[in-house]
């Protein structure tokens, strides 16, 4: 069943802020997605994994298959913004 907009923000309580560069040849972005307005460490959420067709860089897909719960935002970017990703990711979930 699909929400009135087919849009993952039409699930209630997920937010999803997204930012794009692009100036001359530089160009990229980043998605970050809560899965809802609470504490995601505390509150987690379940979760599944799928690789489509296996290239790109990931973090975090073992602890999913592992445990079946994500507990943190989820953040999507090019492969070379993988590593500052996390970084702002853990400097997040720390505050």
């Amino acid at each position: 069943m699909k929400g009135p907009k087919n849009l993952i923000t039409d699930v209630d309580g997920v937010e999803v802020g997204q930012i794009t560069i692009d100036q001359d040849d530089f160009h990229s972005g980043v998605t970050a997605i809560l899965p809802h307005p609470g504490n995601v460490f505390k509150r987690k959420v379940p979760a599944a994994s799928y690789v489509i067709n296996g290239f790109g860089k990931s973090v975090g897909l073992i602890q999913i298959d592992e445990l079946g719960t994500i507990e943190t935002p989820i953040v999507l970017t090019n492969t070379f913004g993988v590593g500052t990703a996390i970084n702002a990711l853990t400097k997040y979930m720390l505050k």
